[in-house]
């Protein structure tokens, strides 16, 4: 199987977000989705090992920031490689609570949910979200996963849904 057909497909780069205690977490994202518009449902998958997996969990809310393509890239560096356990991944960061949850201002919207349902897979759990809040920014064009590879030349991190092994 030739994995690379993944990188074919259109994801979008995002920031998901949490709470642990108050203190704001977050990893990188590109599996997120709609599922439906009424009511507003939204679907996004995190890794088992990450630390923002066991944060929504406990909060039973989660956040997305819609990054884009003028976003700066060193934040996908920053939320996309280290844990949120180790590391406060929003120091320096400008953000803002919406409906309690942590957003970052340089993307170019975001979405708010409360955790109406769980899926497990093997190695990632699917986060089922109902939206309670959601904005826009800016009118930048979103960052898809595409850009992220073939313009700024990103790799992903071994959590990540599309991680592909090189070599």
């Amino acid at each position: 199987m030739d994995k690379n057909a993944f990188r074919s497909m259109s994801y979008g780069v995002y920031i998901t977000t949490s709470v642990d205690n108050g203190r704001p977490v977050g990893c990188v994202s590109n599996s997120n989705t709609q599922i439906t518009s009424s009511p507003a449902t939204v679907s996004v998958s995190l890794n088992h090992d990450n630390y923002t997996t066991d944060c929504i969990r406990r909060c039973g809310m989660f956040a997305y920031t819609i990054l884009s393509e003028q976003s700066d890239p060193t934040l996908i560096g920053r939320f996309g490689f280290f844990s949120s356990k180790d590391k406060d991944k929003f120091e320096g960061v400008d953000y803002e609570k919406k409906s309690f949850m942590p957003v970052v201002k340089s993307g170019c919207g975001y979405v708010v949910c409360r955790v109406v349902n769980e899926v497990e897979t093997s190695t990632h759990t699917i986060f089922i979200g109902e939206v309670i809040d959601a904005g826009v920014f800016s009118k930048e064009t979103p960052m898809t996963y595409s850009y992220y590879h073939n313009v700024i030349k990103g790799t992903s991190p071994k959590n990540a849904p599309t991680f592909i092994a090189e070599g």
